[in-house]
C-alpha cells in the first residue's frame, strides 16, 4: 500500500496585511454566495409569475376551460412559495454574515473610531462557520415571502376564479339564473363530484389562513431592512 502524502495544515495569517487580505477574499466569497441565492429566489418568483400569467390566459380566454384551472394554479403557486421560502433561509444566512462585515468592519473603518480588544462579532462569525444554523424558521420564511410577493399572485388568482364562476360567458354550457344568483354561482363552483359549497368553503378557509399568515406578528429585526 503506497504511503499517503502528509496532511499540510494551512498557514494562518501572521500579520495585519495577510489578515486583511484573508478578510477581503472571505467577504467576496460570502457576497458571491448571497448573490447566488438571491438570484435563485428571483428565479422562483419569475416562475410563479409565468405560471399565473399562462394559466390565467388559458382560463379566461377559453370558455371551455374549467374554473378548476385557477385552483390548480393556486396549488402550483403554493408549491413555489415553499421552494422560495427554503431558498430564502439560505439567502438570509449569508446576508447576515455580509451585514456583520458592513456593521462592524467597514462601518467602524469609515467612522475612523477603531475599538481595541477582542472582537465579539468575529467570534460569533467563527462559531457560525463551524456550526452553521438557519437564523429564521421555515414558517417565518414562508410568511416573509408570502407577504412580499406571493399574496398578490394569490389575490389575482382569487379574483380570476370568482370572475370565472360568476360569469356565464366564461364557462361553456353554463347559464345564469337571475332569480337565484347565489345558488347559481355556488353550483358553478362545483368540481366533478365535489359540490360547489364545499369548494367555496375550502377556498374561503385557504385564503383566511393566508390572511392570518400575512397579518400575524412582525418580522424579527424591528425597522431593519429585509428583502
Amino acid at each position: 500500500m503506497p504511503d499517503l502524502p502528509p496532511i499540510v495544515t494551512p498557514t494562518l495569517p501572521t500579520n495585519s496585511v495577510e489578515a486583511t487580505n484573508l478578510m477581503i477574499h472571505y467577504y467576496r466569497a460570502e457576497m458571491t454566495r448571497m448573490n447566488a441565492w438571491r438570484a435563485r429566489i428571483d428565479l422562483t418568483s419569475n416562475w410563479a409569475i409565468t405560471v399565473v400569467a399562462a394559466l390565467l390566459s388559458v382560463a379566461l380566454s377559453n370558455a371551455n376551460a374549467h374554473h378548476g384551472l385557477t385552483i390548480f394554479a393556486m396549488v402550483i403557486i403554493l408549491l413555489m412559495l415553499f421552494v422560495e421560502a427554503r431558498r430564502y433561509r439560505f439567502y438570509d444566512l449569508y446576508r447576515m454574515r455580509i451585514r456583520q462585515f458592513e456593521r462592524h468592519y467597514f462601518g467602524q473603518f469609515f467612522e475612523a473610531d477603531p475599538q481595541g480588544g477582542p472582537e465579539p462579532w468575529l467570534k460569533m462569525l467563527a462559531q457560525d462557520l463551524r456550526h452553521p444554523k438557519f437564523r429564521i424558521t421555515l414558517t417565518l420564511a414562508l410568511r416573509r415571502r408570502l407577504r412580499r410577493n406571493y399574496i398578490w399572485m394569490f389575490l389575482i388568482l382569487l379574483c380570476a376564479w370568482i370572475v370565472k364562476i360568476a360569469s356565464p360567458d366564461l364557462q361553456a354550457g353554463v347559464y345564469f339564473d337571475p332569480s337565484r344568483p347565489i345558488a347559481t354561482i355556488v353550483g358553478h363552483a362545483a368540481i366533478g363530484p365535489v359540490p360547489g359549497w364545499l369548494v367555496i368553503g375550502i377556498m374561503a378557509t385557504f385564503y383566511l389562513c393566508l390572511a392570518i399568515a400575512c397579518l400575524k406578528g412582525k418580522d424579527r429585526g424591528g425597522d431593519e431592512v429585509h428583502v
